[in-house]
C-alpha cells in the first residue's frame, strides 16, 4: 500500500523538523537550511569540546580505510582508540585540553558519518548539550527548515537504536530554536524539558550512559551533561570543523 504521498515524511511546512539516523537524515535534508547532528555520547560533544579550545576537528567515517593517509593528507593527528590511555579519542576527557589549532581526525560510528552525509545539505552543525545554546542562535541567525538528526546507537545486528541522550540533546537545541517544531520536534523538546532539571542524573542513567559508567568512562557521560558549558557553534566546511 502506497503512503500519503512522496513528501510524506519531510515534516512539511515546519521550521524545526526532527528526525533519527540516515534514513532520518535523508528524508529531511533535501529541504534544510540547516542541519544538526545530535550525537551526545559522544562525538558531538566531542567536538564541541575541541572547537571551543580552538582545535579543528575531521570527521571520518568509523573503521574508514586509509585513515592515517587522510590525515597525512590535511596535516592532521589521528585519534586513538577510546581505550587509549594516551592521546586524543573519542572520549571527550580526551579532549578537554587539546591545544589550540590542533587538527585532529575523528573517526566515530555515527555522528560522523552523518555529519558527512549531511555535507552537501546546506549550513551542518555538530550539536548537544554542552554547547545547546550556540548551536541553536547559530541555526536561527541561518534560518529554516532546520533539520535536527538524532544519530543514536546501533543494536549488535547493526540497526539503529534510539538513545535517549540523543533524544534529550536534540530537545536542549530545538527548544531554543525559533519558528514552528513538527510533532516529532515538539515531542524532543518536551522529552528534553520533563528531565531538564536532573540532566545528569539522566545522561548518567540512561542505557548509553550506564555502558560507558561500566566501561570506565564515567567522566565523559558526566562532560556529555553540562548544559551549555561549550559556547560554540562546530560548523562543516571543507569537511572540518571549526568553532563560531
Amino acid at each position: 500500500m502506497e503512503l500519503a504521498g512522496p513528501n510524506v515524511f519531510a515534516q512539511r511546512p515546519y521550521d524545526i523538523r526532527f528526525e533519527w539516523g540516515e534514513s532520518g537524515l535523508r528524508a529531511l535534508a533535501a529541504e534544510a537550511k540547516v542541519v544538526v547532528v545530535v550525537d551526545v555520547l559522544s562525538f558531538s560533544t566531542c567536538v564541541a569540546i575541541a572547537c571551543a579550545r580552538g582545535a579543528t576537528i575531521l570527521p571520518h567515517p568509523w573503521k574508514g580505510e586509509r585513515v592515517a593517509e587522510y590525515a597525512h593528507q590535511r596535516g592532521a593527528l589521528v585519534a586513538e582508540p577510546r581505550h587509549a590511555i594516551t592521546g586524543y579519542s573519542l572520549s571527550p576527557a580526551s579532549l578537554t585540553r587539546i591545544p589550540p589549532a590542533t587538527r585532529l581526525v575523528l573517526p566515530s560510528p555515527n555522528g560522523s558519518s552523518l555529519c558527512l552525509a549531511a555535507s552537501e545539505a546546506g549550513t551542518v552543525l555538530a550539536g548537544g548539550l554542552r554547547n545547546a545554546a550556540a548551536v541553536a542562535a547559530c541555526a536561527n541567525a541561518v534560518g529554516g527548515p532546520i533539520a535536527v538528526i538524532a544519530a543514536g546507537e546501533r543494536w549488535d545486528d547493526g540497526s539503529l537504536r534510539p538513545g535517549l541522550e540523543d533524544l534529550l540533546g536534540a530537545g536542549a537545541i530545538m527548544a531554543r530554536l525559533r519558528g514552528t517544531a513538527s510533532p516529532e520536534g515538539e515531542a524532543a523538546v518536551a522529552a528534553y524539558e520533563r528531565v531538564a532539571a536532573r540532566l545528569h542524573e539522566a545522561i548518567r542513567d540512561c542505557a548509553s550512559g550506564q555502558e560507558l559508567v561500566r566501561r570506565g568512562f564515567e567522566q565523559d557521560v558526566s562532560l556529555a551533561a553540562e548544559l551549555d558549558a561549550d559556547p560554540v557553534a562546530p560548523v562543516l566546511q571543507d569537511q572540518e570543523f571549526r568553532g563560531a
